[in-house]
């Protein structure tokens, strides 16, 4: 169904049957309750502080001994805020602690996949380039250089790649 087939088959419909479609929606889908919820309840602090926990969990599990360190945790996460419209400051706040919670985990323990490396490289360049299309890069300028100097302290194979995303866009 088209967009346009959609809106005919909306102006159809009176208020009622209108209500009608979006409680049935609503209770159908989780994700159009989720949307819902946020937008009537908006609390990005407590969304980032779930975050936060989420994330660290993957590197320093309360329950278990073995971290799991996965990265696509933080993606999800990350994806779904931008898809609720949440306020791009927290959403590269969130993109720059999966990072440093990343960093201070390799700080302690030895990664020998090189995989985890590309992977953090990879969620910076993204984070830096949300930056520049919301313009809010320099409100992050010391966040950025600390992640890049912590890269250069644990001589990670790819900090020179840190270095030359930093370079590519002169903030």
């Amino acid at each position: 169904m088209s967009k346009r087939d959609l809106n005919k088959y909306l102006n159809e419909l009176n208020k009622e049957q209108l209500e009608n479609q979006i409680i049935h929606l609503y209770d159908k889908f989780p994700t159009v309750k989720t949307y819902y919820d946020f937008v009537f309840k908006p609390n990005e602090r407590k969304l980032l502080q779930d975050f936060k926990l989420k994330v660290s969990n993957e590197y320093f599990p309360v329950k278990s001994k073995k971290a799991k360190a996965r990265r696509s945790v933080a993606q999800k996460l990350i994806k779904h805020f931008i898809n609720l419209g949440v306020d791009p400051f927290v959403i590269v706040d969130a993109m720059l602690y999966s990072i440093e919670v990343a960093q201070t985990y390799s700080s302690e323990k030895i990664i020998k996949q090189e995989l985890f490396f590309k992977s953090m490289l990879n969620s910076f360049e993204q984070a830096i380039s949300f930056m520049i299309e919301n313009g809010i890069l320099n409100d992050f300028k010391n966040r950025v250089e600390a992640i890049k100097t912590e890269a250069e302290n644990q001589e990670w194979f790819n900090v020179f790649e840190f270095n030359s995303i930093i370079e590519k866009f002169d903030y």
